[in-house]
């Protein structure tokens, strides 16, 4: 079974948060700072990865994601600031 990985982009003021899920996180990412595809993250200009969890198989990644989708905004940033205290790109060094 594919590995799986929670992640969320942001924008450079960190006022839009968007969370999905891939089984490539290098490429999907890239795909979301190079605008491939016309969509949300795109049109809020979101090319920072700030958070990312990475699970054993994709399945429970997207458990996790439907369940990072229903929680609060306030809850989200709490995950950020415990890994990323200053929402730094974390992809920054891949590209």
């Amino acid at each position: 079974m594919k590995q799986g990985t929670v992640y969320f982009m942001t924008n450079k003021t960190n006022t839009v948060l968007y969370i999905g899920v891939t089984s490539d996180l290098i490429k999907r990412v890239t795909q979301h700072k190079t605008k491939f595809y016309k969509g949300f993250t795109s049109k809020y200009n979101c090319d920072k990865l700030v958070y990312f969890e990475t699970f054993s198989n994709i399945s429970e990644a997207i458990l996790r994601e439907k369940q990072l989708k229903k929680t609060n905004r306030k809850r989200k940033n709490k995950l950020v600031n415990e890994l990323n205290p200053n929402w730094d790109d974390l992809s920054i060094d891949w590209f």
